[in-house]
C-alpha cells in the first residue's frame, strides 16, 4: 500500500486561488485595511517520526529582493493537526499550547496578512506546514522569524504548502 501523501489545506479558499479581505493586512501605511484573520488551516498524513510541526507564510513576490514572511509559528505540538481561523492572532490565545509565534516582516508578532503594492501582478502567499523531528526547536521568543526557518529547515522531514492569491487593484 502506498504512503498517503502529507497535505495541507484550508476551507477559506482554493488552492492558487484568491483569498479574501479577511487576509488581507490592516495598516494604512501600506495602503490597506483588510481584518488580518488568519485562515483555519487543516493538514493530515504527517510523516512518520513526526515530534512537531512549524508553519510558515511567505510572499516570494514582495518586491524586496528576497520575498515577505508574513508568519512563523513553531513547537505546534505533533497530535495537533488544524489551527482555527483567527489563531494568528498577536495574542496566540488560539494557538494550541507550547506554540510560538515570531515576529513576521512586518515587525509585529502573529499573522500578518497580504498587502501586495497597488497594481501589482497577484502575489503568491505560501502557507507551508513542516514537521519536525524534534519535539521543541530551541529558539526563544525574541529570536528573529530568520532563525526559527533556519532551525525549522535543520529539523525538517517533510513539508506540505497550499498557496493563496492577493491583489490590490
Amino acid at each position: 500500500m502506498a504512503e498517503s501523501e502529507f497535505r495541507l489545506w484550508t476551507d477559506a479558499f482554493a488552492d492558487n486561488s484568491l483569498m479574501s479581505r479577511r487576509q488581507e493586512f490592516d495598516v494604512e501605511a501600506f495602503g490597506v485595511s483588510g481584518e488580518n484573520i488568519s485562515p483555519a488551516l487543516k493538514w493530515e498524513n504527517p510523516p512518520a517520526g513526526t515530534k512537531s510541526f512549524a508553519l510558515t507564510v511567505y510572499d516570494p513576490d514582495a518586491p524586496t529582493g528576497s520575498g515577505f514572511w508574513h508568519w512563523v509559528v513553531v513547537n505546534i505540538p505533533a497530535n495537533v493537526m488544524e489551527l482555527q481561523e483567527g489563531a494568528g492572532r498577536a495574542d496566540g490565545n488560539l494557538l494550541p499550547a507550547g506554540a510560538l509565534q515570531l515576529r513576521n516582516d512586518y515587525g509585529t508578532v502573529g499573522f500578518g496578512g497580504a498587502a501586495p503594492p497597488k497594481g501589482d501582478k497577484p502575489h503568491r502567499y505560501i502557507f507551508q506546514v513542516h514537521a519536525l523531528a524534534v519535539e521543541n526547536l530551541p529558539v526563544p521568543a525574541d529570536a528573529t522569524n530568520a532563525v526559527a526557518r533556519f532551525m525549522t529547515h535543520l529539523n525538517q522531514i517533510a513539508s506540505a504548502t497550499y498557496t493563496g492569491l492577493y491583489e490590490l487593484k
